[in-house]
């Protein structure tokens, strides 16, 4: 082999190979100066397993548990029913609650910061989650105490319905929802996941 080759083939491992598909560009920037994107979304692998993370130009709308392949069509199709069908995935428009993520799950941040879109979510179910919203890092609360942050002590079977649907898991953490005697009680995304996140805060759980 010439020494020419050789150079060539030096140039082309530097370069990842020659033959090597460049990246597809980020469309979302383009598409949203147009009017034409309505929610931005991307995935991220956690130790809770691949999440899909959706945002609108009000904040972060949705964050979806995919424990197959499926799971990203149905929750993409849901914010297309329910918000708008413009929509476009964009791992660099979902960079800042990816970081936030990725800082939580490592122990370094207590508190998200990214605005939140409320718009999948209503009525007493809304107040629910925002109350749930305010419990702090490292406690827990109860249904019947979210219930009656929200407005209705005797609400409680609500509560529990509402934390079920919960759009933004994590970030709303319906995970710090106990039952009274301290069971852990249910959890949209498994009792597993629960548990891990109650861990991530330094609670064990039985």
């Amino acid at each position: 082999m010439t020494n020419d080759n050789h150079t060539l083939e030096r140039a082309l491992a530097a370069a990842g190979g020659a033959f090597a598909e460049p990246p597809l560009p980020d469309l979302s920037g383009a598409a949203a100066a147009a009017g034409l994107l309505d929610i931005a979304y991307a995935t991220l692998d956690s130790p809770v397993g691949r999440i899909l993370l959706a945002k609108t130009e009000h904040g972060l709308v949705r964050l979806a548990y995919l424990d197959d392949s499926e799971d990203e069509d149905v929750a993409l199709s849901h914010l297309a029913a329910k918000l708008s069908p413009r929509v476009l995935e964009s791992a660099r428009g979902l960079d800042e609650p990816r970081r936030e993520l990725d800082e939580y799950f490592s122990g370094r941040r207590r508190q998200f910061e990214v605005p939140l879109d409320w718009r999948l979510t209503h009525g007493f179910g809304r107040r629910v989650l925002q109350a749930t919203a305010r419990i702090p890092y490292g406690l827990v609360s109860t249904y019947k105490g979210v219930a009656t942050e929200a407005g209705s002590p005797r609400g409680f079977r609500a509560a529990g319905n509402a934390l079920g649907s919960n759009p933004l898991p994590i970030v709303v953490p319906c995970h710090r929802v106990l039952h009274a005697d301290g069971g852990l009680g249910g959890y949209t995304g498994g009792l597993e996941r629960k548990r891990v996140l109650l861990a991530v805060e330094g609670r064990a759980t039985s």
